[in-house]
């Protein structure tokens, strides 16, 4: 039995101008909304991610805690459990599925938030990786509903070095003959695997490396660290993985009808208190394009997190780099 609930959303028509037919947004809710309905949580989910993956952000203890707030972890679209290209009917599903943006994405939530729970203002809404880009577009669009923002190892528009590095990835899984466009019958298994190795170059720092990090995971060689990441990735549909890396990929806080591509304009709207927390070691999120960012944005503080982690210093298995992010957390949700 499904461990999540499934807010249908009907026909959704995309920024594509592409129908998203019989759309459907799978979401977990911890917790309980208080009296006052002052007390709720949105944690989108990242790349690859789905609810169960997000659970490390919000033990019992830290400072998103299900015994004191009423948390809602909203699947991304393409994630293999809302509206997806191994789950949507025919004639969307495959290789067929529409492209879908981090609006599209925030858009829905609101309605699931809103409508279908029925709160009008959400304390915090707090993201890591792809769940950052996703709150840095709350924020921008719905200002006086949040009260705050975190935003973890993500930025408000993906940067060109960031987007060749996912060309990486989208090639060495498409390179696998049995990928067949995306019009596969079984799992490209040789291209999931490229994959995956492709991507443990890059999610954890040349220092992580060399400092064996790893093995505070219960990874004794890189060669489990490899193991690892292609156990992830083969968990997941090519398609998906595809689907979900397109949307990454044209992250732009500014690009929607709102902000018309003004992303000064973007970034000086998200006006509730927020705190980014890049990794001073990511590969892809870089320092740097948060510094450009926050420098728009009339509430925002920039907060490196001082790790060697790399990306995966957002991820909640570190518990230095999470007492780190939850000190920021804590000041946030004080407010």
């Amino acid at each position: 039995m499904a461990d999540y609930e499934s807010f249908a959303l009907g026909d959704v028509v995309l920024q594509s101008g592409s129908t998203l037919w019989q759309a459907r947004l799978a979401y977990k809710t911890y917790g309980r909304l208080n009296a006052a309905r002052d007390n709720a949580v949105l944690i989108p989910t990242f790349y690859a991610g789905q609810h169960a993956d997000c659970e490390l952000m919000f033990t019992p203890g830290r400072a998103i805690d299900p015994a004191k707030h009423f948390v809602i972890v909203a699947n991304m679209f393409g994630n293999g459990l809302s509206s997806s290209p191994s789950n949507a009917p025919i004639p969307i599903d495959r290789a067929a599925f529409p492209r879908v943006t981090i609006y599209d994405n925030v858009v829905a939530q609101h309605r699931l938030v809103t409508q279908h729970l029925g709160i009008g203002r959400l304390a915090l809404v707090a993201g890591f990786s792809m769940g950052a880009q996703q709150a840095f577009h709350w924020g921008a669009l719905f200002p006086q509903m949040v009260g705050a923002v975190a935003a973890i190892c993500g930025s408000a528009r993906t940067a060109p070095h960031n987007a060749v590095f996912l060309e990486g990835l989208r090639a060495a899984l498409t390179a696998d003959a049995a990928f067949d466009d995306g019009w596969y019958d079984a799992p490209p298994v040789k291209g999931l695997i490229a994959f995956a190795r492709v991507y443990a170059g890059w999610v954890y720092s040349q220092d992580f490396y060399r400092q064996r990090e790893h093995t505070k995971l219960g990874l004794a060689s890189i060669d489990d660290v490899l193991r690892f990441s292609e156990q992830r990735y083969r968990s997941r549909d090519a398609n998906d993985l595809l689907a979900m890396l397109w949307t990454w990929q044209h992250a732009d806080v500014s690009a929607n009808d709102r902000f018309k591509g003004d992303f000064t304009a973007a970034l000086k709207a998200i006006a509730p208190r927020t705190i980014v927390l890049p990794s001073e070691t990511d590969l892809y999120f870089r320092v740097r394009d948060n510094e450009l960012e926050v420098r728009h944005m009339p509430n925002a503080e920039l907060r490196p997190i001082p790790s060697i982690w790399g990306h995966a210093a957002g991820r909640g298995t570190n518990s230095v780099d999470n007492a780190f992010i939850d000190a920021a957390l804590n000041e946030l949700l004080a407010r």
